[in-house]
């Protein structure tokens, strides 16, 4: 028989193979393709007419008996990869664990332990004299394994125990024990201590937005089920999938800080696994995983598994298998946890749904949001999507009535929400200014002296407050969303910047490595001593990072406990884990952070939370800069104050009138929405548009640009003349030169999401010619930045 394969390489389409015996949809395959032997997917039938068949190749090898793609996470990579206009044998790589990618092994990656287990029991003291004899070690050890429930590893019988290989033997012969071989499962959380279960009266908001999602889960829905095993492989089966499904609605819940999102989630969980259905919870950063691990294993126990990119590729294997066997019924991960295998798919909950890093920054630049909701209706499940702070896209659909929204008002037992200072940092630099006028600021490079500043980046007021809260032995978080000790380094003499010599972005000192690195391409260099264009050795050191301001913590606060949590500090395994415990365990007094430290952390002792500069992402030249602001500015303020101690927000800010400054000081989202929706309309940006960011890069410049305007005219020509489409420049990138590559975009935008589609495939068909310049193009759809 012929069938379809989808291989992970760039072409947006599948090829023909014939097949020696039938092969299931989803079962992985080996085949030769060019000069290569490549692992794909078998997706279906093949289509007639797409080749001769004397020209067709032959399947080598079937990697699997049963297949490792299910068909309704088939037809949701299918749907991802036409919507997102990727490869779908990209978009299946992505969809199983990594360990079925990288091997063409037909058994299964699993680890494996001796057991060695009891067989027959000997309950008399007759029956055991004669059954050992004079076999004293033989005796000792049946005896051993009686003590310890039945069964022992192998492995410490004879390491730790002494007993040989023939003392094992002679019990099995006689027919006392068995030897053979369990899957050993590598859960990196099963030593995390226990926790109790919550013990919380729901709220009347939490009960009424309980009691819908339940009603839901009890509503009529079409589930997936073998349907996909007949459809084509094609985008139209899918959305004609979609059109029949009869799930609810997506759910909205939008919920100020503290106000018990999670016990929500707990209790729709609880009816869905009465339901004997499963569910998948996504949360946006690594950090936030273990605290959410504990809470929902304190409920649920040994059905969780956890599915991120800290975990080895084994941890993560055991735990897509253990979902698969059905012998676990919850996953919970970051972004790709989305493709869970979880049977029977009853709800997916999308904690933080605003957040930016559910969008796939590489091929498939899918958004996890967004495959949730389509998965939810392709299995006939209930989609929750859950945030203090939504995106503007999930509520217009609110208001279009695509959401359904539940509110949860108010903070738990009544605790109001943190009031928020903000602190003009203007009036701070006027204040230095006059203060300091005729003094030169001669700092030299700091990993040379511990010259004091002239000015700190912690006001008076934050100070005394961290002072305050130092003495009464409560804890604080202090926000600065920049890495590093300084931003950039400049001659004072001449005004020259130390920039990467691959990427068109200054270099960052990091002080306690004592390099200028490059968070773009990592490149590394050692700091100057003079500056290269004119020999001055007056080198100024700008800006400010959080290794710096953890500095001037530990100096203004020299009895301290200060922990940092940044790229820098949590690159190990467990780093987020352990430092969050200790924050937990009240041995930190201040937390100082990027913004992994402002979402989802629940620590009643945090009293007082910092921003340090809330400016940092507002002037980005990118239309979701005041969203971001505001959204990161909402819920860092939201981790104060959770406790019966009460708390307070200081934001340190040179923009004080600026309507996400206000609106987040005031805890307003819906006045921040109207707000920025009308900033939107004119020119229309998402979610009032939809965009399609065209991306042209390559090793020369000219090349580029050259290519970007020949892109651009070749698409106004392709596209019919009615189309409902705007195309905007080409222009260089805002960072034109990443990893010694120049970048140019061009920015499709639309009020129809169709005519996206159409122009994304008719770029798909762009004569592109790499050459030496080594051109590539990019499709981004719905992007969540234009950087």
């Amino acid at each position: 028989m012929l069938v379809e394969v989808a291989l992970p390489v760039p072409p947006a389409r599948t090829f023909t193979y014939r097949a020696e015996e039938e092969v299931a949809p989803g079962t992985r395959v080996r085949v030769q393709f060019g000069g290569r032997r490549l692992i794909g997917w078998v997706v279906g039938p093949a289509r007639p007419g797409r080749r001769a068949p004397d020209r067709i190749r032959t399947i080598e090898r079937v990697l699997e008996q049963a297949p490792s793609v299910t068909p309704e996470l088939l037809a949701l990579c299918r749907w991802a990869a036409d919507y997102y206009f990727a490869s779908l044998g990209i978009m299946l790589r992505t969809a199983v664990p990594t360990l079925l990618t990288e091997t063409a092994r037909t058994k299964e990656p699993v680890r494996t332990r001796r057991v060695v287990r009891i067989a027959r029991e000997l309950p008399s003291l007759q029956q055991r004299d004669e059954t050992f004899g004079r076999a004293r070690r033989q005796r000792e050890c049946y005896e051993v394994l009686e003590a310890s429930g039945g069964s022992l590893d192998a492995a410490h019988l004879a390491d730790e125990l002494g007993f040989s290989s023939a003392v094992l033997n002679g019990l099995v012969e006689k027919q006392l024990v068995t030897v053979h071989d369990e899957p050993l499962v590598r859960d990196p959380f099963a030593s995390m201590p226990p926790q109790p279960p919550s013990t919380h009266t729901p709220t009347a908001a939490q009960a009424e937005a309980i009691a819908r999602l339940v009603a839901a889960t009890h509503a009529a829905a079409a589930p997936l089920g073998g349907a996909a095993q007949d459809t084509e492989p094609g985008g139209d089966s899918v959305a004609q999938l979609l059109a029949a499904s009869t799930a609810p609605l997506p759910h909205l819940l939008l919920g100020v800080t503290g106000s018990g999102k999670t016990l929500v989630y707990i209790e729709l969980l609880k009816e869905v696994l009465r339901q004997e259905r499963g569910a998948i919870v996504l949360v946006p950063e690594i950090a936030l995983t273990p605290q959410t691990v504990a809470r929902f294993r304190a409920e649920f126990g040994d059905v969780v598994a956890v599915l991120h990119s800290a975990l080895s590729d084994g941890e993560r294997y055991d735990a897509w298998r253990a979902l698969r066997n059905g012998e676990r019924r919850v996953a919970i991960g970051a972004r790709s946890a989305i493709f869970a295998p979880v049977a029977n798919l009853g709800a997916i909950i999308v904690d933080e749904e605003h957040e930016a890093s559910y969008k796939q920054s590489e091929a498939p630049r899918y958004h996890a949001r967004e495959l949730a909701v389509v998965r939810a209706r392709l299995a006939g499940a209930v989609c929750v999507l859950g945030s203090a702070t939504p995106s503007l896209e999930s509520w217009h659909n609110v208001g279009r009535g695509k959401y359904e929204l539940l509110r949860l008002p108010d903070r738990v037992e009544g605790r109001p929400l943190p009031p928020v200072q903000v602190v003009d940092l203007r009036r701070r630099i006027e204040d230095a200014q006059s203060h300091g006028r005729g003094v030169a600021a001669r700092t030299s490079s700091p990993h040379v002296s511990s010259a004091p500043r002239q000015d700190g980046s912690l006001s008076p007021v934050l100070v005394d407050a961290i002072r305050q809260r130092l003495a009464r032995d409560e804890q604080t978080i202090l926000l600065l969303n920049r890495r590093g000790y300084s931003t950039f380094v400049q001659c004072r003499s001449c005004g020259a910047v130390w920039h990467c010599p691959q990427c068109n972005v200054t270099l960052t000192y990091h002080r306690a490595r004592r390099r200028l690195v490059c968070h773009y391409c990592f490149h590394e260099e050692a700091p100057p001593e003079r500056c290269d264009r004119c020999g001055s050795a007056d080198l100024s050191y700008r800006g400010v990072g959080t290794e710096q301001v953890e500095r001037e913590v530990a100096e203004r606060f020299p009895h301290a406990r200060i922990a940092r949590m940044d790229v820098d500090t949590t690159s190990a395994k467990w780093a987020h884990h352990e430092i969050l415990e200790r924050v937990e365990r009240g041995e930190i007094d201040i937390l100082l952070g990027t913004q992994m430290i402002a979402k989802g952390l629940d620590f009643p002792g945090v009293t007082l939370v910092g921003v340090v500069n809330a400016d940092i992402a507002m002037n980005l030249p990118d239309f979701r800069a005041s969203e971001r602001t505001f959204q990161l500015l909402t819920q860092v303020a939201g981790r104060a104050g959770r406790g019966p101690k009460g708390g307070d927000v200081i934001v340190q800010t040179s923009l004080p009138h600026h309507y996400a400054i206000e609106c987040a000081v005031t805890h307003d989202f819906e006045g921040f929405a109207q707000h920025e929706l009308a900033e939107r309309r004119s020119p229309p940006y998402p979610p009032l548009a939809r965009l399609l960011n065209v991306v042209l890069s390559g090793t020369d410049e000219r090349a580029v640009t050259d290519t970007a305007q020949h892109c651009a005219s070749w698409l106004q020509s392709a596209l019919p003349p009615q189309a409902p489409v705007e195309l905007i420049g080409p222009a260089p990138c805002a960072i034109d030169r990443v990893r010694g590559r120049w970048r140019w975009h061009l920015v499709v935008r639309s009020s129809a999401a169709r005519a996206i589609g159409a122009a994304g495939r008719l770029l798909q068909r762009y004569p592109l010619r790499p050459g030496r310049a080594e051109l590539r193009l990019i499709l981004d759809r719905d992007p969540v930045s234009l950087l």
